[in-house]
């Protein structure tokens, strides 16, 4: 999702794969920084990926009309 966003966009994407992802993170007991080191991203992202997970709680993905 980040290598294919649109520009300016790539921090929003990571956010998003938190959120449609969060679940899965979660059952799977995926930890971020293995997430992060396994997509090739910059460490510095784990933050950014770590909002997405938490803001699944409040918000619902949807796709694109």
């Amino acid at each position: 999702m980040y290598n294919n966003a649109q520009k300016g966009e790539a921090v929003a994407m990571i956010h998003l794969f938190g959120i449609k992802y969060a679940k899965q993170i979660h059952e799977g007991k995926y930890s971020i920084k293995d997430i992060i080191d396994i997509s090739g991203i910059h460490k510095s992202f784990s933050t950014e990926l770590s909002k997405g997970i938490k803001l699944a709680k409040y918000v619902s993905f949807k796709t694109n009309p």
